[in-house]
């Protein structure tokens, strides 16, 4: 078969199409599952008693989403790594301020958000974590040469991490602090940091998370009821006994689309945080399996694009490309674990899918930001420039 391998450079598409069909079924599942999971909730408590109330709202944020994706595509990747330090300040600056009486606003005890009006209300943890991914990147190429020094290598990163870590459980927000100290875990191990001092603090930190369990009434009430939800299915075990229920319903084909009975007003959160139960329901394993399936191949495909990146030399690109992974990966699975009953219900949406303004907008900037990183490496291997 003739080959000819400058033709297979300049042949190359200069998109990974597939990549965006994927991220695009993502969130054309989610917006109707969201549709699905709140039309008779929107119908029941929306001022306007519209059942597309959060569809809307859904599909505005999607809006909003996808045209500030477009222009940060248009950005080079170089230009987030000179940004980075400024970009983590700004993330702390909004955490502290979310924090301030008559700036955030607190809804059932926990003060994560900032209202703006008819756009709704801004979390500032959702925009961290992004920031987190461009931050640890950037810190992880310039101490490159110092991985393997606890002092200079990792103790400035452990102190900026300890700070924001503070910020987040005033709020409190532990699942976006799991999250975010997962990413930048994430990043300083592949960027080179020492295997027995990584090792050595995950041992530490999973003492920790189980200390601030024991030392919290709800944290250890949600744990409690979660190694038996059937002894209090009406109290600590609610969530999670209709979740269960949902998918129980669901069989393998599904109840069908719309015909969902745990979504009306059984299962709390049922457009948010347990979005996952709902397709479960409706879709059966079928739909589940297949949503799985998606995140799966989104999560190789940006560790791939990563791989191309570092084999190129652009190291601050890989790991960017590599933390957009982790993140999604670490969320997505902490999001399906609570649904499934295999992890303590924590509130966290599941990317790209679930109701929620500033997590949809974050996840939109970080596809367009590993999208873009995609694209230089195309054009690089085409012998162009970016």
């Amino acid at each position: 078969m003739f080959h000819n391998a400058a033709l297979g450079r300049t042949a190359m598409a200069p998109y990974d199409w597939a990549l965006l069909w994927v991220v695009l079924a993502l969130m054309g599942i989610g917006l109707v599952m969201v549709y699905s999971a709140s039309a008779a909730i929107a119908e029941a408590r929306s001022a306007s008693q519209q059942p597309a109330y959060y569809l809307i709202r859904h599909a505005t944020y999607l809006a909003l989403g996808l045209t500030f994706a477009y222009a940060v595509f248009l950005l080079p990747s170089s230009l987030w790594q000179k940004l980075a330090p400024w970009l983590f300040v700004l993330g702390v600056l909004c955490l502290v301020a979310v924090l301030v009486p008559g700036i955030g606003k607190a809804v059932l005890g926990s003060q994560r958000w900032i209202p703006l009006g008819p756009l709704g209300n801004f979390q500032p943890s959702e925009l961290v974590k992004l920031f987190t991914v461009v931050y640890a990147a950037d810190y992880t190429v310039r101490k490159a040469a110092m991985m393997h020094n606890f002092r200079h290598g990792f103790l400035p990163m452990l102190a900026v991490m300890v700070l924001v870590g503070g910020l987040l459980l005033l709020e409190p927000d532990f699942g976006a602090f799991v999250v975010i100290v997962a990413i930048a875990l994430g990043i300083l191990f592949l960027g080179g940091f020492n295997v027995r001092l990584f090792l050595g603090l995950t041992a530490m930190l999973t003492i920790s998370f189980v200390l601030m369990i024991v030392t919290s009434d709800y944290r250890r009430e949600r744990v409690l009821g979660y190694l038996d939800p059937w002894k209090d299915p009406l109290g600590a075990g609610y969530q999670l006994t209709h979740a269960l229920i949902a998918f129980g319903r669901g069989e393998w084909l599904g109840v069908g689309l719309g015909d969902s009975v745990e979504k009306l007003f059984y299962l709390p959160e049922a457009y948010t945080d347990f979005l996952l139960a709902v397709i479960g329901e409706e879709l059966g394993f079928v739909g589940v399996a297949t949503v799985i399936g998606l995140f799966a191949w989104l999560v190789w495909r940006a560790f791939s694009i990563g791989w191309q990146a570092a084999m190129m030399g652009r190291n601050f690109q890989a790991l960017v490309a590599q933390g957009v992974g982790i993140w999604l990966a670490a969320q997505g699975f902490i999001n399906m674990g609570v649904n499934l009953g295999l992890l303590p219900t924590k509130g966290l949406t599941l990317p790209l899918m679930s109701y929620g303004g500033s997590a949809i907008v974050a996840n939109c900037l970080a596809i367009a930001l590993l999208v873009r990183i995609d694209f230089e490496n195309r054009c690089l291997m085409k012998g162009k420039r970016q």
